[in-house]
């Protein structure tokens, strides 16, 4: 089939180009309307208790979180009248905004101690928006910022809330994506010329990769129309349209030089390019998906947003090498040559480094396998320390307005006013034996602040519980846990913002299991498929776990304990790591680990099915895969690296977590312990039973 398709893209070469270039200007003109649809969040269970709850707050008692929250520092008594005389005007100044229903603070409340900072100094006005939910309206968040953060009216004035949050993450998240594109692109396009050695070369990937992102993007914003996608979607993208071009071209044009300097004609290297390389794309491409596809498990639109994402960059990366990049190198042909700036790019040897490191790696297989096992066991170690979280304003950087107002408040104001703990008990009464005694109960947890007078409406009772640890912590999950777990009245409900942080914890946990078995089941079927062994594919599971855990060891030592801030810029140290992005990164990582184990597998089996032995199989393998495999995944991590510029430590994570994945994958493993681990295993590696034998991939 592939080497029917070669055939025919030669043929048809400047039709499939120019249907190619028409694709490609149409999927980015469309494509670039998915900007203005993503979304912020997604960090919520849908289907949870705490979801539950929200809706009974709109719905049954219409209440609203207010969209900003300014904490006003009076720097004096607020009954002060001059103060009170400010304030009101404050107020009044902020309710001209067309998209503001109300405010609502110390001074218009009638002196609520609910608004009073602990020194009595300070006071929050709640704004309250038109947009039901608070999180959307980013505009009036903006320009909240811009008229009253710092000193205004008299007051020190910082600006927070959800949807300054929502705009100050997506605002900063815009501005490292230009930056980390505006160093990642020309460097990457630097080694690009290095590792293909020739201008002409160097340009396939940003065709691959170009087309893969603008392809993504057209996919996205068919997606957005039906349901939520996450604005942190946009790095993975890039990232991986980016990397994949690289990955997939290397491995196309380094075949199509092969065949032509074997002397065979245009055609010809064309077919057998797409025979051989293309083939390897296309099924290495298919599991990158099938792992990435795990995310889509997951209850959060955070997380399933990735999973769109690199699904549909995947499916684009590998249509774009298999289908145009032959094209162009038919059109081509020697040319793929020209400009020429390093030689031994071009023509490498039959018999060099590689095959000289997998033989004398071979010849120690015992001792190779101990060392490499004794090093990533080192990297793994700080794994211990690992604590998750999830996403707050300590993100963001210590210098931003919405860092500074969250410090302020956590050291200023007695309990979490703007984010309290919602009970809602349906089918019941005030004056319930049951609901007193639980009241009483909920009073004397360690953490609770206070618990607020009942609002009941009909026979559905509502009342607030303020506590005293940030919301999206361990600490608060634990203290949600202790609740839900005292003698409660039938029908419980427990919500709010540190109820909705451990319901996506449990959703997270509770789906982990199942996606871990689609991967795994998924992976080890089409990798049968490919190889037609039983041990291969287990070998590589269980080689991919370990170089994860060694990247999760790093990324704990960095991110949980603070070290290397030298390397990866400044951030705020919480002693934690967000959920979601750990559960990314091993994902991506992941199925780029079995990306470059498609690479190398393909060409030992190439190599072993034409007669080689074990040994020289492996050899040669190498040899011929690995300088594309460490060249593509130094280049793809100089592209996640870039990330580590970002100002949001979750993207500095992205960034850190799956260059060190691909770095340790493309060497220690790759080059160490799978010609090890092959030549311990010698002939076995190729061992399946009979009858499986005709469910696999001829080659």
């Amino acid at each position: 089939m592939f080497e029917k398709l070669g055939h025919v893209l030669v043929r048809r070469r400047k039709a499939v180009l120019a249907l190619f270039i028409i694709a490609v200007i149409a999927t980015g003109a469309i494509g670039s309307l998915v900007f203005s649809r993503l979304q912020d969040g997604g960090y919520s269970d849908p289907k949870s208790d705490s979801a539950q709850v929200t809706q009974y707050l709109s719905e049954t008692f219409n209440v609203q979180d207010p969209a900003v929250v300014l904490l006003v520092d009076a720097g004096t008594t607020l009954s002060d009248p001059d103060v009170v005389m400010r304030a009101t005007n404050l107020e009044n100044a902020i309710n001209t905004d067309p998209e503001v229903t109300r405010t609502l603070s110390y001074w218009s409340s009638g002196g609520s101690p609910l608004f009073v900072s602990k020194d009595q100094k300070a006071s929050y006005i709640f704004i309250y928006s038109k947009d039901k939910d608070p999180t959307v309206a980013t505009d009036l968040a903006k320009r909240i910022l811009d008229a009253y953060q710092g000193k205004k009216f008299g007051f020190t004035i910082y600006v927070g809330g959800y949807a300054t949050f929502s705009y100050s993450i997506s605002n900063q998240i815009s501005k490292d994506l230009a930056l980390a594109e505006s160093i990642s692109i020309p460097l990457t396009f630097i080694l690009l010329i290095f590792v293909f050695g020739g201008l002409i070369a160097s340009a396939m990937p940003l065709v691959v990769g170009v087309s893969a992102i603008l392809g993504a993007f057209f996919a996205l914003y068919l997606i957005s129309l039906a349901t939520g996608v996450s604005i942190f979607a946009l790095n993975l993208v890039t990232g991986m349209g980016l990397g994949l071009g690289i990955d997939y071209s290397l491995l196309m044009v380094n075949r199509f030089r092969e065949e032509l300097h074997h002397g065979r004609s245009v055609e010809e290297s064309v077919a057998i390019t797409v025979k051989t390389a293309g083939r390897t794309v296309f099924f290495s491409g298919i599991t990158v998906m099938i792992t990435l596809a795990s995310l889509m498990f997951f209850p959060l639109m955070f997380l399933k947003s990735f999973g769109y994402a690199g699904v549909t960059v995947v499916a684009m990366a590998v249509l774009g090498a298999i289908i145009p990049l032959p094209a162009i190198l038919a059109l081509l042909g020697h040319r793929i040559d020209k400009f020429t700036v390093r030689k031994s790019a071009i023509t490498p040897k039959e018999d060099g480094r590689w095959a000289q490191t997998a033989r004398f790696v071979m010849r120690r297989p015992i001792s190779i396998v101990l060392l490499t096992l004794i090093f990533l066991g080192l990297l793994t170690a700080p794994i211990q320390n690992i604590v998750f979280s999830q996403v707050d304003a300590q993100v963001m950087p210590a210098s931003s307005a919405i860092a500074i107002t969250a410090k302020v408040t956590t050291e200023r104001f007695p309990g979490q006013e703007g984010n309290p703990i919602q009970i809602i008990i349906p089918q019941s009464s005030a004056d319930s034996p049951e609901v007193i005694s639980y009241r009483e109960a909920l009073k004397a947890l360690p953490g609770i602040e206070r618990v607020d007078p009942i609002e009941a409406i009909g026979t559905t009772l509502r009342f607030s519980a303020i506590h005293t640890m940030s919301s999206r912590t361990p600490k608060a999950e634990q203290l949600i846990n202790d609740i839900r777990a005292l003698p409660a009245p039938s029908g419980t409900l427990v919500g709010g913002v540190a109820a909705d942080y451990a319901d996506s914890q449990a959703g997270i946990a509770r789906t982990l299991p199942w996606a871990l078995l689609w991967i795994a089941i998924g992976v080890l079927i089409l990798l049968f498929a490919f190889t037609g062994s039983i041990i291969l594919p287990i070998k590589a599971v269980i080689l991919n776990f370990l170089s994860l855990a060694a990247t999760m060891g790093a990324m704990s030592w960095v991110f949980v304990e603070g070290h290397m801030q030298w390397l990866t810029g400044s951030f705020t140290v919480t002693r934690t790591i967000d959920t979601s992005m750990v559960i990314l990164i091993a994902v991506v990582a992941f199925g780029l680990s079995m990306d470059y184990e498609l690479f190398l597998l393909s060409r030992i089996k190439e190599e072993h099915d034409s007669g080689k032995s074990n040994i020289d199989a492996v050899a040669t393998g190498l040899q011929r895969s690995a300088r594309i495999i460490t060249a593509a995944a130094a280049l793809l991590a100089v592209v996640f690296a870039t990330f580590l510029t970002s100002g949001v430590t979750s993207i500095k994570t992205l960034g850190f977590g799956v260059a060190v994945a691909i770095l340790i994958d493309a060497t220690v493993v790759r080059a160490f312990l799978v010609p090890a681990l092959m030549r311990l295993f010698g002939e076995r590696n190729w061992w399946a039973p009979e009858w499986m034998k005709r469910f696999t991939i001829s080659h």
